[in-house]
């Protein structure tokens, strides 16, 4: 089908049975509390709407997206749907490709970084660390340029391990900071200017995802444009 954007933000790229994956905006949580907005709530309330349910609605949230990042998601809309593709990112089978845009220019145009990473207790940061640390725990991805312009990197990313806030801290252990992310180094701005800096948009955008369809077992490859604020030349390659 196509990409339909909803009044709440989000856009259905693609809805097939119990399976539905969508863009998620930045600024938003993908999951959160009674009380405070977030993708899932947006989510359930088209669907209750569009389908007229009378009660409520059903939804797993299989993986979740860092709240300043766009991009693809997935969801499920039952049960066994979702134990199924649950098991695909837990058994490391589905493709994650993600595009950065970075301060500076990594040394080789392609390669894999390979660090330690833990999460720092009591904040919502992850920080490197010795791999002897108890927390300690291996991050992989792996990288290639796309296009540079001026002191900027658009890099495209693959994770071979998905930890908290792993591209985001690897970027910026590796003298890269992706743009906007000034929790982990960045000092240049990035997206719209919002009051609110828990709402603001970092250029780290979630371009695909490849799995297997959780019912029917057949491949399923989505990707999600850029946002219209990335820059001109980046865009030209969504």
């Amino acid at each position: 089908m196509n990409a339909v954007v909803q009044p709440d933000g989000f856009e259905i790229l693609l809805e097939a049975g119990p399976l539905l994956v969508v863009r998620k905006p930045a600024g938003l949580l993908t999951q959160a509390p009674p009380g405070i907005d977030n993708l899932e709530l947006r989510v359930k309330r088209f669907l209750k709407a569009r389908d007229a349910k009378p009660g409520g609605v059903y939804l797993a949230v299989i993986h979740r997206l860092d709240r300043p990042v766009s991009g693809v998601i997935a969801f499920c809309k039952h049960v066994r749907a979702a134990r199924k593709l649950a098991q695909q990112f837990e058994d490391r089978t589905v493709r994650k490709t993600y595009w950065a845009l970075v301060g500076g220019r990594p040394e080789a145009a392609r390669g894999t970084w390979t660090d330690y990473l833990r999460k720092i207790p009591g904040e919502a940061r992850s920080e490197t660390t010795d791999p002897a640390h108890p927390d300690a725990q291996l991050a992989i991805l792996h990288y290639q340029t796309r296009a540079d312009v001026g002191s900027q990197t658009l890099l495209e990313i693959e994770l071979e391990t998905g930890r908290t806030h792993q591209i985001r801290v690897q970027c910026s252990a590796h003298g890269l900071p992706i743009l906007g992310d000034a929790q982990y180094g960045s000092a240049a701005a990035f997206g719209p200017d919002t009051p609110d800096e828990r709402a603001r948009a970092i250029a780290l955008h979630a371009r695909g995802l490849e799995f297997r369809h959780p019912m029917s077992g057949e491949p399923v490859a989505v990707t999600a444009d850029l946002p219209e604020y990335w820059p001109e030349w980046t865009s030209r390659l969504a």
